[in-house]
């Protein structure tokens, strides 16, 4: 366990609920995705680029993650994500997105 940390921390993050609407191979030299993420009218589409290769395009294409959005954008090659899709891992070591139990609109705040 990580030591703990002022609440506000976690109050500084924007963790929002997104819905992928494109999934794409990415650029870079490791296996990734390049998957655009629509969180609604006040934050719009968002890129995301990760190796998350244990589901298929299909898989992934309509499912609603939780992402964070206020990180500064990361280089990842040639590649730009401008948001970070929460997962973890499972026991075959893949990223599971952390996903609402059940439909919620695009845009929601995490909290």
């Amino acid at each position: 366990m990580k030591t703990q940390t002022d609440f506000s921390h976690f109050e500084s993050l924007d963790i929002r609920i997104g819905r992928i609407i494109k999934v794409e191979d990415s650029n870079t030299t490791k296996p990734t995705y390049r998957i655009k993420v629509d969180f609604g009218p006040e934050v719009g589409t968002k890129v995301s680029c990760g190796a998350f290769r244990n589901y298929t395009k299909d898989e992934l294409t309509g499912r609603l993650v939780a992402a964070v959005i206020n990180f500064p954008p990361k280089k990842m090659g040639p590649e730009t994500s401008e948001v970070l899709i929460l997962g973890a891992l499972n026991e075959r070591s893949e990223v599971i997105f952390l996903t609402p139990e059940s439909s919620v609109e695009t845009g929601q705040a995490v909290f």
